[in-house]
């Protein structure tokens, strides 16, 4: 029906908030300790304590809940850093990367939600929202650069801080290597160093 929302992205209050942190807490629980494809919507209204019908006209389906999940994980994920200097912003972004990808829980629950990306169509968008909503909350730190100075005028910001948190993720989903403040320090440099280089300036159109 044209304008319905999709199952999930509707933002509530009161009860049906509560409702939607329980689904959600227990939906990330269990992406975190199994695979997406065992992701069962009966068992999470059960974890969360909910009934299954409410969790079924709400979301539908496995891949509608992924998509939520990875909504409010945007909603809640820090605000980028702002200390004045592109090399300390790089930094801290690179840093926090590596954290939650290293994280216990944190860590297990993106490879799970980006296992779900590509077998998952409401996954894969949600998926690339998310990373379209953090990078452009981190762009600031290059637009703040480039108004300082640091930066050529032309430099693609959403490409400078892409170009920081590729390299950490080829190296632990590609390479299965453990992640460490030094490897995040090393692509931060990289970036800004690319950056300042003009490889992220865009042509006249």
């Amino acid at each position: 029906m044209p304008g319905t929302p999709a199952p999930g992205t509707v933002r509530p209050g009161g009860r049906t908030a509560r409702v939607r942190e329980a689904v959600l807490r227990a939906a990330g629980d269990a992406l975190a300790a199994d695979r997406f494809d065992a992701l069962d919507l009966t068992e999470i209204a059960a974890r969360a304590g909910v009934g299954k019908t409410t969790v079924y006209r709400r979301w539908g389906t496995p891949g509608a809940l992924a998509a939520d999940l990875l909504a409010d994980m945007a909603e809640q994920s820090l605000r980028r850093a702002d200390t004045g200097s592109l090399d300390e912003d790089l930094r801290a972004n690179a840093r926090l990367v590596v954290k939650t990808l290293t994280d216990s829980r944190q860590g297990r629950l993106f490879k799970a939600l980006i296992a779900a990306s590509l077998c998952d169509d409401q996954a894969a968008q949600a998926l690339h929202r998310f990373y379209e909503v953090r990078i452009e909350e981190w762009s600031g730190c290059v637009r703040d650069a480039i108004a300082r100075g640091e930066l050529p005028t032309a430099t693609d910001p959403h490409a400078v801080v892409a170009a920081v948190s590729a390299p950490l993720y080829y190296a632990l989903l590609n390479r299965g290597y453990t992640l460490t403040d030094a490897d995040a320090d090393a692509a931060a440099r990289s970036a800004a160093a690319g950056a300042r280089a003009g490889v992220w300036a865009r042509s006249p159109e």
